[in-house]
């Protein structure tokens, strides 16, 4: 049986192509065990949290196994405020979030801010027990990398990967998060043989 993938694309113009390349990335790196979506999200180029929110909910509910979510940009924090806030019956195997801009606190605080912003108590809010993974390239000029200290202050159990050089996309690059999903695997795999 495949693994399932759920990769939510950033924000902005023409957000979705771009993305595109990572998720080719991963497919690649991953091969045809996993099964990768990739839906385009609603008004990229003017993102509404409510749009996004019901898309999510509509692609978990159509999936029956358990799911890896992965997250760039700005739909790293839309999932994670989703998963946070709501309740999901689906089962999540990991959380991995890619340049995910931190809103409120000491991160943006644009004007509309709060609507995005993650409830105090989102930490508890996560699923119990669920892996969670932070990327973010030092030299991202987009989501600014401090942001990446911030979840880690926040999510003390989260693995945290700073990638020395890494823009935006992480430079194309996405070696280490595939590597990270497949450990996933291989977690699974060692409970059930013992």
């Amino acid at each position: 049986m495949k693994q399932r993938i759920l990769f939510i694309q950033g924000g902005g113009d023409g957000a979705y192509k771009i993305d595109q390349g990572l998720v080719r990335y991963l497919q690649d790196a991953l091969g045809v065990t996993y099964e990768l979506r990739y839906p385009k999200m609603p008004r990229e180029s003017d993102p509404d949290y409510e749009l996004w929110k019901a898309r999510i909910q509509k692609e978990l509910a159509s999936i029956e196994d358990a799911v890896i979510l992965i997250g760039h940009s700005l739909g790293g924090s839309f999932l994670l405020k989703y998963i946070s806030e709501e309740k999901i019956i689906t089962t999540i195997a990991g959380i991995f979030l890619i340049a995910a801009p931190y809103w409120g606190g000491d991160g943006w605080r644009y004007e509309g801010y709060e609507r995005v912003e993650l409830p105090e108590d989102f930490v508890a809010k996560l699923p119990p027990g669920t892996p969670i993974f932070f990327y973010h390239g030092n030299r991202d000029e987009i989501a600014p990398f401090a942001h990446l200290a911030l979840y880690a202050a926040k999510l003390p159990q989260a693995v945290i990967r700073a990638v020395h050089g890494g823009d935006h996309q992480l430079n194309g690059d996405l070696s280490n998060v595939a590597a990270d999903i497949k450990s996933l695997q291989t977690s699974t795999s060692s409970l059930e043989t013992l």
